[in-house]
């Protein structure tokens, strides 16, 4: 196997991956993906944030090969962060078994920090308390 490096791909159907690759045969390169992924940077009031998923979400192989006529453009990466995100994204996927009917650890519950700040049955009285009012004071003669 040869050297291995961080790198983002660039490949002809438009996808960008970060992978940690190595090449093969440098007279007609293949090119090694070990846990390649998507990341995506969004932009948000509260900073810029990376949303990272799997290359090929339903496959248990961690090791795809590219052959390099498949790429327009590829550059090695050094940027620690970046290098940090694609790490810890590995490690928590690992080899773990998601059980798909037992989703509940994957759902955040709501907080008072995320904008919730009422039980549905307070909200309810409260928006018909306003209705009320405003129903009130249309009907009353001025």
């Amino acid at each position: 196997m040869g050297e291995e490096f961080y790198s983002i791909i660039k490949l002809v159907s438009g996808e960008e991956i970060f992978s940690l690759i190595s090449i093969e045969d440098e007279e007609d390169p293949t090119i090694i993906l070990q846990n390649p992924v998507i990341m995506k940077l969004i932009h948000h009031k509260s900073g810029i944030h990376v949303k990272i998923k799997q290359w090929i979400d339903l496959s248990d192989e961690d090791i795809f090969i590219i052959k390099s006529d498949k790429i327009i453009t590829m550059t090695e990466s050094n940027d620690e962060k970046l290098i940090g995100i694609y790490n810890d994204f590995v490690e928590e996927s690992g080899d773990e078994n998601i059980d798909l009917e037992n989703t509940d650890s994957f759902h955040t519950k709501p907080s008072t920090k995320m904008g919730y700040i009422s039980s549905v049955e307070k909200a309810r009285k409260d928006l018909e308390d306003i209705f009320n009012r405003e129903i009130q004071e249309n009907q009353s003669p001025e």
